[in-house]
């Protein structure tokens, strides 16, 4: 698993680092994003989404658990942040969900298991004034 480390100065950095990332992703991929609240996750995934052509308003899906949106693709944004178990990840149907779209999951944690080998993973993290961007792949 090869990973690289970006700062994130900018928004412009960080809708930068998102077009590249989307410029790679094609159907069934899932893309996990870690990090404490407020570092940027649900920005990246705007960005992302924008890339993809998407011109609706991408909210963050916290209090419905997922949002999705129609791309060339088909787009799944969820949000487990308030989800307690597995139990509860399973309930959602995630694992249906991966195949047709690509799919970004805001703390992912309790979805690990039946998140897929190819996952990419970002871990996002606040240094000093900016934020560090791990990516995973």
């Amino acid at each position: 698993m090869q990973a690289k480390t970006v700062i994130l100065k900018s928004e412009s950095d960080t809708e930068a680092v998102a077009n590249k990332l989307v410029s790679e992703l094609k159907k069934g991929d899932v893309v996990a994003l870690y990090g404490d609240l407020g570092v940027g996750k649900t920005r990246f995934v705007q960005f992302c989404c924008q890339a993809l052509g998407i011109d609706e308003y991408v909210s963050s899906p916290s209090f419905v658990l997922i949002n999705q949106y129609q791309a060339d693709i088909r787009v799944n944004h969820c949000d487990l942040f308030r989800l307690e178990n597995k139990e509860e990840v399973w309930e959602l149907g995630l694992e249906q969900m991966f195949e047709n779209a690509i799919t970004f999951i805001e703390w992912p944690r309790l979805a690990e298991d039946i998140l897929p080998d190819k996952t990419i993973r970002l871990w996002f993290h606040f240094e000093n004034e900016h934020r560090k961007l791990i990516i995973s792949k």
